[in-house]
């Protein structure tokens, strides 16, 4: 029936991961909320894969593609090796889509504190804790049965570990993984998550029925099916999607009543709120002996300060609402975005500008803010007009980085990590400066 009710079918997150396919700037531009995937927590140590038979000429056109490839996005980011690096990539998206917040999904598991205090110092806005349960009817068996862990040993010790030094306001918590029930939802407040990710279930609500071959591209319900004979067989609607979370919400509301809350920031980071239930763990042999306890025992008492509830930076905005914007390492980009002449040959889409630069090593994503504004303008490849932009000097990180058709960068001098990091067109030229003492090869 097509969309209705000024609904968009725009996904408000857009996902980047290690060989993505199709991370493009107009990608990059159009989303709410940009999120790097370092792993999934179904599956950790494996890449989403999309079988090539699924990879209609529809789907290769999204994905930048060629009909009937598989497409294979293998997990450890390829230019990832350490935080810094992380640190980089999270500056690059903040620079190419400065209104949308950049989140990062980590896999539950043992040490995930350590790096989620890393994620929080490198300037991202949301951290998801991504648990072992749920995930994709695509995943081999192996993957399902014996990979990930719960969300709750995972997002337990990185909620503790960002409020013990004193960085959990800088971060929204995101959980995701087998969730379910307005009880799921209250146990992960409890440990600390503000905000909740629902796969599997959505998808059940809006008609899923579970046929396990999601990536065979004969799924019955045509919800995983790029056939359009089987398409046509999807029963969902938007309002079964909202009718379904409408009672997750009350009963996570019968459940705050019950614990006698009004408000659901309340029970945030409450873990003292939590206890063993003795008739569970005696209800099966194998569960007599353990002790649940210590597990979250190490949550801190946050029942006075509740500070970290709202943003250190603005503290009477809502934290959701908070972006880490890039400080005087994007003010290059700034500078040039703001070029009288640029600013006409996007606006006309034709003619052409010329700008001449100094640039040092902190000046990072450089001509990233500018690609963002000829993206959100006219797209992957929709530009007409010719802009050159001339710089001088040793650059920093990720110069040139996300450069599309119609833009022509020069850089005399010296590059650094990652120069033209996700190009998609256009030209980058580096030579070294005029009075270097030897011969470029």
């Amino acid at each position: 029936t097509g969309l209705k009710n000024g609904d968009s079918a725009n996904s408000f997150v857009h996902q980047v991961a290690s060989g993505r396919f199709g991370v493009t700037p107009e990608f990059l531009v159009t989303g709410k909320q940009l999120e790097i995937k370092v792993a999934q927590g179904a599956k950790p140590g494996e890449g989403g894969q999309l079988p090539g038979p699924k990879v209609s000429a529809y789907i290769a056109g999204l994905r930048a593609s060629k009909q009937g490839v598989t497409l294979i996005s293998p997990p450890p980011h390829h230019d990832i090796y350490s935080i810094e690096d992380l640190a980089q990539l999270i500056h690059d998206l903040h620079a190419v889509n400065e209104e949308a917040g950049v989140s990062v999904k980590l896999v539950s598991c043992i040490g995930i504190g350590t790096v989620a205090c890393g994620v929080a110092k490198a300037d991202a806005d949301v951290i998801q804790i991504s648990g072992g349960d749920g995930g994709t009817g695509a995943s081999p068996l192996s993957s399902i049965k014996h990979a990930g862990g719960p969300f709750e040993l995972g997002l337990a010790e990185s909620h503790s570990a960002l409020l013990n030094s004193n960085l959990r306001d800088r971060v929204i918590l995101r959980v995701d993984g087998g969730i379910r029930t307005g009880r799921d939802i209250a146990i992960a407040a409890m440990m600390g998550a503000e905000e909740f990710g629902f796969g599997t279930i959505a998808m059940i609500a809006e008609g899923c029925v579970m046929a396990r071959v999601c990536h065979l591209n004969t799924c019955p319900v045509g919800v995983t099916s790029q056939k359009e004979q089987l398409r046509r067989k999807f029963p969902g609607t938007p309002e079964h999607v909202v009718n379904f979370f409408q009672f997750v919400a009350e009963e996570t509301r019968e459940l705050m009543a019950h614990l006698g809350y009004a408000k659901f920031e309340d029970l945030i980071g409450r873990g003292d709120l939590l206890t063993e239930s003795k008739e569970q763990i005696d209800r099966v042999a194998k569960t007599r002996g353990v002790k649940m306890g210590p597990f979250f025992s190490g949550i801190p008492d946050s029942r006075t300060d509740r500070s970290w509830l709202k943003s250190s930076e603005d503290p009477t905005a809502e934290k959701e609402d908070m972006i880490h914007r890039n400080k005087f390492s994007s003010d290059l980009d700034r500078e040039i975005v703001a070029d009288p002449d640029i600013i006409k040959v996007i606006a006309e889409n034709s003619g052409a500008a010329t700008v001449n630069v100094n640039i040092k090593n902190t000046d990072r994503s450089t001509c990233a803010m500018l690609v963002g504004d000829i993206a959100r303008a006219h797209g992957n490849n929709r530009f007409r007009g010719r802009i050159n932009v001339n710089f001088r000097g040793s650059a920093g990180q990720s110069f040139g980085s996300f450069v599309l058709p119609g833009l022509y960068v020069r850089l005399e001098g010296e590059g650094n990590d990652y120069v033209g990091k996700g190009l998609h067109g256009g030209e980058i030229v580096v030579v070294p400066d005029q009075n270097a003492g030897f011969v470029a090869a």
